[in-house]
């Protein structure tokens, strides 16, 4: 990349603000363009819960998942942690003995990997981690140590805050409606829905679940799957859980000082069955109360149902599209996990042209017709 090139930097949540702050704090020029504001789409309305323990499919997305914990870390050190970056671990157990079983083999296989786990038992955790819950004592619970969970907006901010500073500039509240090539087939211009027209070099496809339609711009499928979820925040007077957590049929962590985010898969579920959005957090918040009683008396603040950003085999495309130069994506599921660890390696693909090996099995070339 020459250093007169500009990026436009398409999807302003983890993913394309991580993209955008490492190449300008590398001296490249950016514009962000997002539809809507940053870090307010799927950012904000996921479980944000930085892990590798869920990534066992396959050996090369766990390992790219571990880069992202530590690249969480790094930044961290970076730009301060303040009120977005909570590593205090996370804990998961179930109810029924197949699931248990499932659990305690995951375990041993992590083990296996390097990646540290402590087997406690529900006793213990009571003791030691978190006296709201209403686990049984003799339940075993994994402990995972070195988890985490993020507040994304805050990132987002603080990283589309710094890039801004350097340089960058902000196109938000606008939508990408076409993408215009040269004779060869570069990348010209990017036209907005407010009727204007940027001159750029390079476009990074961060657009999350829009990311298909802007693949389309250039004629490119990339396939997605629908996968929508629902998460609810209820406010609380005392926030009772100190870190993320698995628990049977629900997600609970801490969203604040004042606030708890919820999630289940079994709920999700629901969504195409026409249930209504107060309804879903109805049932997330009983399903909650059953495991920490004290969030009885919270009260439901916001729910909202996104589509997940998720290719569809499941794994990240994030790289160039070789046959549209200036073209890239970073679209993948487990966003808030990965986003430090794809923002770094693909800014440095499009600076230096160089690919890194940690990405040889996401790139998108895998989805070329």
């Amino acid at each position: 990349m020459k250093r007169s090139e500009r990026v436009a930097v398409i999807g302003v949540g983890i993913l394309g603000a991580s993209v955008g702050w490492n190449l300008s704090r590398h001296g490249a020029k950016v514009v962000f363009i997002d539809a809507s504001q940053p870090g307010e789409g799927i950012t904000n309305w996921s479980f944000s819960w930085i892990n590798a323990s869920n990534k066992t499919a396959r050996k090369s997305y766990f390992d790219l998942n571990v880069a992202g914990m530590a690249a969480h870390r790094e930044l961290a050190r970076t730009i301060g942690p303040d009120s977005w970056w909570h590593p205090s671990g996370h804990l998961r157990w179930a109810d029924d003995p197949a699931a248990e079983a499932k659990l305690l083999e995951t375990a041993e296989l992590l083990a296996g990997w390097d990646y540290r786990v402590e087997v406690c038992t529900g006793t213990e955790v009571r003791r030691r981690l978190e006296p709201a819950l209403t686990v049984p004592g003799e339940v075993p619970v994994l402990f995972y140590p070195d988890e985490a969970w993020v507040h994304g907006r805050h990132l987002v901010d603080r990283l589309v805050g710094q890039a801004a500073a350097a340089g960058a500039e902000r196109r938000y509240g606008t939508a990408v409606r076409d993408i215009g090539t040269r004779a060869d087939g570069s990348i010209r211009t990017v036209a907005l829905s407010d009727g204007s027209r940027l001159d750029v070099d390079i476009v990074v496809n961060a657009a999350g679940p829009s990311a298909s339609y802007v693949a389309g711009l250039i004629a490119r499928h990339l396939p997605m799957r629908r996968e929508p979820g629902a998460v609810t925040r209820i406010d609380c007077d005392r926030v009772p859980v100190h870190r993320a957590m698995h628990a049977p049929h629900i997600e609970i962590r801490p969203d604040g000082n004042a606030s708890v985010a919820l999630h289940s898969r079994e709920v999700d579920a629901l969504i195409g069955t026409g249930e209504d959005p107060a309804e879903l957090a109805r049932l997330l918040h009983e399903s909650a109360r059953h495991v920490v009683p004290e969030l009885g008396n919270c009260r439901i603040a916001q729910t909202r149902v996104v589509n997940r950003s998720i290719p569809a085999d499941g794994f990240p495309s994030v790289g160039a599209v070789l046959s549209v130069p200036g073209y890239y994506e970073a679209v993948s599921h487990s966003g808030i996990t990965l986003g430090p660890v794809i923002g770094r390696l693909l800014a440095s693909e499009i600076l230096s042209g160089k690919r890194d090996e940690m990405l040889a099995d996401f790139r998108p070339e895998r989805f070329s017709p």
